[in-house]
């Protein structure tokens, strides 16, 4: 089946179906790393981000983005990095922090790109809520990552980075 009509509504709500590989809860929408759908003269373009320029899962991401659109009928699907961005954690959606607090993770606090050792260290705990929490180290499981304690819980977490 060859789709006739192009319907960008369509293809943003199909991407919310596709999973970030490192945190399987959460879309590439939630993410925020989609920043155009369009038709071209051969078919259809979608511009995306990766979350760290070197990141390990983006020829994943991109084969996935481009297999959920080919799956509603489109040919000739380009999945294209997008240059003129550079993704942010301020690009997560409300709804992207919450699926990230279920997923046992800390969230990052909206920066505008203005953020200082205070917003990196501080965190607020997934599971409990509690601030009182401290840094145990900027190195996660994951370039994305750090890692935290909650000194009321007593529970270790990771949280995704301010960037």
């Amino acid at each position: 089946m060859t789709k006739t009509i192009f319907n960008q509504q369509e293809i943003y709500k199909s991407l919310e179906e596709v999973m970030d590989p490192e945190i399987p809860t959460l879309s590439v929408i939630n993410m925020g790393m989609i920043t155009g759908v369009e038709e071209t003269t051969a078919g259809v373009c979608v511009k995306m981000i990766p979350t760290f320029t070197a990141c390990p899962a983006l020829q994943v991401i991109k084969e996935m983005i481009k297999s959920k659109v080919e799956s509603l009928g489109y040919e000739n699907v380009e999945v294209q990095v997008d240059d003129s961005i550079i993704w942010n954690s301020d690009r997560i959606t409300p709804n992207g922090k919450k699926l990230l607090e279920n997923f046992g993770l800390g969230t990052p606090q909206r920066h505008a790109g203005k953020f200082g050792l205070e917003e990196i260290t501080h965190s607020k705990c997934p599971h409990c809520e509690s601030e009182d929490t401290t840094m145990n180290s900027i190195f996660g499981s994951t370039l994305c990552r750090s890692t935290h304690f909650c000194f009321s819980c007593k529970q270790a977490f990771e949280r995704f980075k301010p960037i």
